[in-house]
């Protein structure tokens, strides 16, 4: 059988939503478990989240990520992937986080593999104005997202031939960094949802069938759902129940490949400590 086998997830915390602090949680995961995560953190630009204050001081907004991505490099497998998604902070007082957390996460020990521009087509017939038709302070509207990419320990990540679900003509299409993707409109009561075909590119470009796939930041789920629906396997977490309930809700409507062994959601957004063992 092609793609997920029942022993290519071992272990008891996969295709679960988690309801919790996203370093607690990933402090509980088995070492060396996950092949690809793919997140977007809060921006701390006091966007309305659930369950989360989004106002932070810069430099414990900074220290607070840091420690987040300590964690997750101990769980990710050798070879395995993590994807950040990150938005220009603002326009008047523009903050390269992105250069900050991509230094960060170097200075962990993470490899950096490359970044991708996700443009979201967004400008229409708006302009930032700033100064109109003038030298004088002319702005620049933001319609791009970074996706920055990562590995661990290494650049390749094994897996079987067989798992492989990418076809030639999306490698050659998602091998070109300029990625145009139209924003999701459909806000599932998030203010910032991925769209799923941001989420379907970077699953099939940087995991095999039957890996685990984990967001730490779970929004309306996306991840989550785009991963079962392609047979991988999934963590979701967050600390808003609702987030959550909503992920949940997603990923039961996500009819994963015929052929993958992939189980039906768990109930309940709790991860039970004896089978989460490290």
């Amino acid at each position: 059988m092609a793609g997920a086998r029942r022993e290519s997830a071992p272990y008891g915390f996969v295709d679960r939503i988690v309801q919790g602090d996203a370093r607690d949680v990933l402090d509980r995961l088995p070492t060396e478990s996950v092949h690809l995560a793919i997140t977007s953190p809060p921006y701390n630009l006091g966007i309305p989240y659930r369950g989360y204050a989004d106002a932070r001081a810069p430099d414990e907004y900074l220290d607070w990520l840091r420690e987040v991505w300590r964690s997750l490099l101990r769980v990710l497998v050798v070879g395995g992937r993590f994807v950040l998604n990150v938005a220009p902070t603002s326009i008047k007082e523009f903050r390269p986080i992105h250069h900050d957390l991509s230094r960060d996460l170097r200075s962990l020990g993470y490899i950096m593999r490359t970044e991708i521009i996700w443009y979201k087509q967004t400008m229409g017939r708006r302009t930032a104005w700033g100064s109109w038709r003038s030298p004088s302070n002319p702005h620049i509207v933001p319609s791009w997202e970074y996706v920055l990419v990562f590995s661990k320990g290494q650049w390749k990540l094994p897996g079987e031939r067989s798992a492989i679900d990418i076809g030639p003509r999306e490698f050659e299409k998602f091998s070109d960094g300029f990625w145009e993707i139209p924003p999701e409109r459909r806000r599932h009561g998030h203010p910032a949802p991925f769209p799923e075909e941001l989420i379907e590119r970077l699953v099939k470009f940087y995991s095999y069938r039957g890996n685990v796939v984990l967001d730490m930041f779970v929004g309306t789920g996306t991840v989550a759902a785009v991963a079962r629906r392609l047979g991988r396997h999934y963590v979701d977490i967050d600390t808003s129940e609702e987030y959550c309930r909503m992920a949940q809700d997603r990923v039961r409507r996500a009819t994963p490949p015929s052929d993958a062994w992939v189980p039906a959601p768990a109930d309940g957004f709790d991860l039970p400590l004896d089978r989460a063992a490290r």
